[in-house]
Order: C-alpha cells, then structure tokens, then sequence
C-alpha cells in the first residue's frame, strides 16, 4: 500500500529535535508540507529558542521540502491558534497534527512539587487539547484530518519516578479514545504513539548500549503510517528499534458475584479468577463496560471455599 501525503498540511510540535525532527523530515519525504514547532527550551520546558525549529525547516527545504518554523508553547492557546490560522493562510489547510512536545520533571511523588506535576500536564495533555482543539474546526469543515498523540509506555505501564509524566501519557489515551469516537463521522482518525527512542529525554534513562539501537528515524515510519489515507483510528501503537507493535486497553470475562452475599471477600478471595485473560475483550467505548456488567446477573458466581 503506498502512501503519498502530497497536497497535506502537517503540524509537528516538538519537532526541534529527536523524535520530532525525525517526524518532521519524514512526513516533508512523504510529500507533506511541514509546520516545524518548538518552543526551544530546554528538557525540563524552560528557557526558549527560535533555532532549533529553524534548523529543522533549512533541512527540509535543503532537502526540496516545504516547511516553516513556529516557535509557539502548546501551553498558550492563543499561539497556537495563531500558528494554525498561520499554517491554513498560507496553505489552504491543516490536514495532519502530531502532538510531540514535552517536558520532564522525574522525581518520585514523595519528593515532586506539586507544581512541577502541573508543568508536566500542561504540556504533554493540555498542550494536545490545545493543538487539536484548534484544527478541530478546519479538520470537520473538510471532512479530513490525521492526529497523532504521542503517549508512552510510562503511562500505558508506569515507571518509577514518573508519575506527573505518566498521568499525562495515560490522559492522552484517553483524549485520542473520544476523539476518535467523535471524530468518525467526518474522517478524522486519531490515534496514540507510544514511541521508545534514544532523545534527550531518555539520554540519561536507558544504558547506552539499548539507545544505540533506538535511533528516532526507525520510529517515525509509525508517524507517517497513522497519517496515511487509511489510517486506522483509536489505536496505541507501539514502536521502537524497527519492531512495531500494538497496545490496548483489555477487559477480562471476570465473574458475577450475588450482591446479597459477602461480595468484598469473594471479590478479593477470586482475584486470580476475575483477573484471567482468557477470553477477555476489548470495548470500543467506554459503556460497553456497563452494558457487560449489567448482563450477567442471571448466573451468579458460586465463591470457592
């Protein structure tokens, strides 16, 4: 299946460097006219630079691309409202949103001032709801759009040290889950990259040995798949060191419990049991949980001794 992405507007925040740089070079490969945003600051969101977005946009042209650079926050609503209208000015639209900006601020919860845990979810979540809010619009009017939330396996596992970070990749899931519900109707597909690459960000997380192979570039083909006419939407993929893979959000048979009976102990006697994943399935939305539950009253679970 070959993808050509001529004709597309696509926004990539964070694409000063790492993950986002690569996305950025191979979206423009792809035919994409590219918006090449970041803030310029430094690991932890502070300090700020127009060059490093400005490098990205001369590689893309040196290369015989389309690009312009946006230095705006992805915390700043009215900015990046701005460099969207920018964007739909110059080219008639914005058709693809990669969300990749962020930040870290990893110290255990013990020790994390609240006000780092915000910073964290300003840029990643709120930064995200910015960005799609403001192509929304444009997005349903052509009846056309591409989004990409970049999560991580922070959040779709955890990590130590991580919880501001977690909270807001976990977040992201749930964004892109509704707006890809809601998006449907008007051929906007929204989905989650759950990417593992050697940036800046991780420099200092994984020994060097496993960064070697974890090369940005080997990512980004993710990127321009979840871009493509046929996209899927609703969906975590996964992807590092070549291999891609899937994640999801599973429910497991579980068992009925008669509420007239001890249900708090037999609950927790039969964790294994509820916790068994043969046969567990996967809601395309949020009530089909409910809707399960609420059918299996007619054979009550017998407790074991």
């Amino acid at each position: 299946m070959t993808i050509d992405l001529k004709g597309r507007v696509a926004v990539v925040t964070g694409a000063g460097g790492g993950l986002g740089r690569a996305h950025a070079l191979l979206l423009a490969q792809y035919g994409a006219k590219v918006v090449v945003n970041d803030f310029g600051g430094a690991r932890d969101g502070k300090d700020g630079s127009e060059s490093p977005a400005q490098r990205v946009v001369e590689e893309i042209i040196t290369r015989g691309g389309e690009a312009i650079a946006d230095t705006a926050s992805v915390t700043d609503f009215d900015a990046v409202v701005a460099m969207i209208r920018n964007a739909e000015s110059r080219w008639g639209s914005v058709d693809i949103l990669v969300n990749n900006a962020g930040i870290l601020r990893d110290k255990t919860f013990a020790k994390m001032e609240l006000s780092d845990f915000r910073a964290v979810l300003d840029v990643h979540l709120m930064g995200a709801v910015h960005t799609a809010k403001a192509v929304w619009a444009g997005m349903i009017s052509r009846g056309f759009g591409r989004i990409v939330m970049t999560s991580s396996s922070s959040g779709l596992y955890g990590n130590f040290g991580q919880s501001n970070y977690a909270a807001a990749k976990m977040g992201l899931v749930g964004l892109m889950k509704t707006l890809a519900l809601e998006g449907a109707r008007h051929n906007i597909r929204v989905n989650c990259l759950a990417p593992s690459a050697a940036t800046r960000m991780t420099d200092d997380i994984m020994p060097g040995e496993i960064l070697q192979r974890l090369r940005p570039e080997v990512v980004s083909p993710a990127i321009v798949a979840l871009s493509a006419d046929d996209a899927p939407t609703g969906a975590v993929l996964c992807a590092g060191g070549g291999s891609f893979e899937r994640a999801y959000v599973t429910l497991t048979r579980g068992i009925f419990v008669d509420p007239a009976s001890d249900a708090a102990e037999t609950v927790l006697d039969n964790m294994e049991l509820l916790s068994a994943r043969e046969g567990e399935m996967v809601p395309s939305h949020g009530p089909e949980q409910a809707q399960w539950e609420a059918s299996r009253g007619a054979a009550p679970f017998t407790a074991v001794a």
